[in-house]
């Protein structure tokens, strides 16, 4: 592997660990219907405010999302739209799984 190539998988890698939560690819799922406000969030998800800050933070520093601030809000929405692709396939994966189970 040459250091192009080295950096290229690395930076996959980072990515694919700020996917690598299920909340993560709620907020995900949510800010593919519209932008929301972390207190909106917040509430979709059911947990306190400094733990939905920090999963925003880290699919931000992925370059996933963005955010913008208004009047007291920040509102966040999904800039890196080929990201939800990786739903279908996962999907893919899953229903391949459960045939091959049901094969045994």
């Amino acid at each position: 592997m040459n250091e192009l190539e080295k950096r290229q998988f690395e930076e996959m890698a980072r990515i694919s660990k700020a996917l690598a939560h299920a909340t993560r690819l709620y907020i995900l799922h949510k800010l593919d219907e519209q932008e929301y406000c972390v207190k909106e969030l917040t509430e979709l998800i059911g947990a306190d405010i400094s733990t939905v800050s920090k999963h925003l933070t880290i699919l931000k520093n992925a370059g996933i999302i963005n955010d913008e601030k208004r009047g007291n809000c920040v509102y966040y929405r999904l800039i890196c739209r080929c990201v939800l692709e990786m739903f279908s396939c996962m999907t893919g994966v899953i229903e391949t799984n459960k045939s091959r189970m049901n094969d045994l």
